[in-house]
């Protein structure tokens, strides 16, 4: 019998760093445990070129992602609602759960701070991953079929 992935939506104001970056984890790192979404209040015209090009630099190709609002979504319910440092400029999306991963947005800074941006998104993603398959009773050691290498 196969999983049943998780929906999860990841949301800052733009859409154009944080939640493209965490979309972009969840879809490489939770392949068959996250269905990955992400949307902002105040889309963007275009995903920041820094964010594609640190994002490249670890194996995640951002440049075919579209900045989007809440109405261009294919789901309206997700299990998670995360947003990324945007409080109350987000609104709350239909989700049995929600969670704020306080998260500086890197727009206007270098790239060693989107590098520094990235890694934290990153190892929220694993958490996030690490926590379902724990939900789930999965073993997360090397060596283990039903694992994810974190």
């Amino acid at each position: 019998m196969g999983r049943i992935m998780k929906k999860v939506l990841f949301v800052c104001v733009e859409n154009a760093c944080r939640s493209q970056i965490a979309q972009g984890y969840a879809r490489q790192l939770g392949k068959g445990i996250l269905e990955a979404y992400s949307a902002g209040s105040r889309p963007s015209c275009a995903v920041n070129p820094s964010a594609i090009k640190v994002m490249q630099e670890d194996g995640v190709d951002l440049s075919v992602y579209k900045p989007k609002g809440f109405n261009e979504l294919p789901v309206k319910n997700f299990d998670y609602s995360i947003t990324l440092g945007c409080q109350d400029s987000c609104p709350l999306v239909p989700a049995q759960e929600h969670i704020q991963w306080q998260i500086e947005d890197p727009k206007g800074r270098d790239l060693d701070f989107f590098r520094f941006v990235r890694a934290n998104i990153k190892d929220q993603v694993q958490k996030l991953i690490r926590r379902i398959l724990a939900g789930e009773g999965l073993k997360i050691t090397k060596g283990d079929n039903n694992e994810q290498a974190f």
